[in-house]
C-alpha cells in the first residue's frame, strides 16, 4: 500500500525549479517508493544492481546517453562518478526536473553533490513515517506501541514483528552499509558502542564516557559516532546560548532518527517492558523531537531545533527558532498533567528576551488546553508546535 508522503508536494515543487533533485535519508525510509510514485513516467535505474553499476562506471557517457530527460538514479553514491557527467548534461540542456537522485550515506552523497552539482541540485531528506502518515494506514497506537514499533514504512506496510525487523535492519547495517563507509576491524566493539549510544539517548554526548566504557580512544569514539550520523542512525540536538560562541563549545544531546531502532538496541521487546523501563521518558522525548524534525525536513527546510540548559540546571527540551524568536516546548511521557511540567518554561520566560509568547507542553494525556499561557498538546499533535509557513 502506497502512503502519500508529506514531502511529496515539496519534491514536486523542487523538480520545477532545479535540474537535479537529490533525496537522502535512512535506508528503508521509503525513498525509492516515493520517487517512483511521484514521478511514474521517469526511467528508473538502480545502481544497487552490480551489472548496471558496472555499465555506469565503465562508460558513463554512453550510460547517461540512454537515459531519458526524466531519470531516477537510485543509490547514486554507489557510482559517484556519474555526477560529473550529469553536471555536463544539465548545464547543456538547462531543463529542470531532469534527474532524481537518491542515496542513503549522508557523507558520501553530500561530498559528491558539493563537488559536482553545487547550485544545480536541491537536497531533500526523507525520514521514516510521521504520525499522520501512519494514520493513513490505520496505525493508531498507544505511546508505548509507537516506541516499540518505530516509524519505518516496511514494518507497518508488511506488518512485521518489530523486534525481528530491527534485528535484521541492524545486522544489515553492520554487515553491508557500514563496510561501504569505513573498514571497522572490531565489529563486536562497534556493536556494543551503538547499544551504549542507545543507552544515552536524550542525554548530553560525552565521548570520554563512551571511551571509558568501551576501552577505545576518544578519537575512535568520535569517528564512530560520525559514522552513525552519516548513515542516518543518530543525530545531535545542539544547545542554544545567546552567546553563539558558547553554543559551539557546549555538549549536544544524542538522539536516534528512529525511536524503534533505539528501543530494539536497548533490549525492550514488549509494551509491558516499555512501561517500566527507566529510559521510557527519553525514548518518548526522542520520538517527539524526531516528529518535529520530520515536519521541517518535509518542507525542504533546516529543522531549526535546539535545547536550552543554563548553568543553574534549568532546562527546556526544545527551542524552535524562527528568525530571532524562539518557541519553547517541554516533553513529558506522562499521561497526567502536573504543574511541575511547566517549571522550565516559566523560568525561561524570565531569562530569554526573544521568547515567543506561544509555548507548549507535549505529553501523553488526552486533555488539550492552555495553562498559564502554555498549550498542552497530545503527542500525536506535535506538529502543531510548528506554524504553517506564510505564502509569499
Amino acid at each position: 500500500m502506497f502512503v502519500t508522503r508529506e514531502i511529496s508536494a515539496t519534491l514536486k515543487d523542487m523538480a520545477k525549479k532545479y535540474p537535479v533533485i537529490t533525496i537522502t535519508g535512512p535506508r528503508q525510509s521509503g525513498k525509492t517508493t516515493l520517487v517512483r510514485n511521484v514521478f511514474p513516467d521517469y526511467q528508473y535505474i538502480t545502481l544497487e544492481d552490480p551489472d548496471i553499476r558496472e555499465l555506469a562506471i565503465s562508460d558513463p557517457r554512453e550510460f547517461l546517453k540512454k537515459a531519458s530527460s526524466g531519470t531516477i538514479l537510485d543509490e547514486i553514491q554507489r557510482a559517484p562518478e556519474l555526477t560529473s557527467y550529469i553536471q555536463g548534461i544539465v548545464d547543456g540542456k538547462k531543463k529542470n526536473g531532469m534527474f532524481i537522485l537518491t542515496g542513503s550515506h549522508q557523507f558520501e552523497l553530500f561530498n559528491t553533490i558539493s563537488q559536482s552539482l553545487a547550485g544545480r541540485s536541491a537536497i531533500l531528506t526523507l525520514l521514516p513515517f510521521t504520525f499522520k502518515e501512519l494514520d493513513r494506514i490505520n496505525k493508531r497506537f498507544s505511546a508505548d506501541e509507537y516506541l516499540l514499533h518505530g516509524f519505518y514504512p516496511g514494518i507497518h506496510d508488511r506488518k512485521l514483528e518489530p523486534v525481528t525487523a530491527y534485528k535484521n535492519y541492524f545486522e544489515t547495517y553492520i554487515q553491508r552499509d557500514l563496510r561501504q563507509i569505513v573498514n571497522i576491524k572490531d565489529l563486536r566493539t562497534f556493536q556494543k558502542f551503538v547499544r551504549l549510544c542507545a543507552g544515552r539517548i536524550g542525554q548530553l554526548y560525552s565521548a570520554s564516557s563512551l571511551s571509558n566504557d568501551l576501552g577505545v580512544s576518544v578519537p575512535t569514539v568520535n569517528s564512530w559516532v560520525s559514522i552513525l550520523a552519516a548513515s542516518y542512525i543518530v543525530f545531535f540536538l545542539e544547545p542554544y546560548h545567546e552567546n553563539i560562541g558558547k553554543r559551539l563549545i557546549k555538549s549536544s544531546k544524542l538522539y536516534f532518527y528512529d525511536v524503534g531502532l533505539a528501543t530494539y538496541l536497548l533490549g525492550i521487546e514488549t509494551t509491558a517492558q516499555m512501561e517500566r523501563d527507566p529510559l521510557r521518558g527519553n525514548l518518548f522525548e526522542n520520538m517527539v523531537i524526531a516528529e518535529l524534525m520530520k515536519k521541517r525536513l518535509n518542507l525542504g527546510l533546516d529543522h531549526n531545533l535546539y535545547f536550552y540548559r543554563d548553568s543553574n540546571g534549568n532546562e527546556v527540551d526544545v527551542l524552535y527558532k524562527q528568525a530571532n524568536r524562539f518557541t519553547p516546548a517541554e516533553i513529558k511521557a506522562a499521561s497526567t498533567y502536573t504543574g511541575d511540567f511547566l517549571a522550565g518554561i516559566l523560568k525561561l520566560r524570565k531569562q530569554l528576551k526573544n521568547l515567543d509568547p506561544e509555548a507548549y507542553l507535549v505529553y501523553s494525556g488526552a486533555q488539550e488546553m492552555k495553562v498559564e499561557g502554555i498549550h498542552l498538546l497530545h503527542f500525536k499533535n506535535t506538529g502543531g508546535i510548528l506554524p504553517p509557513l506564510k505564502k509569499k
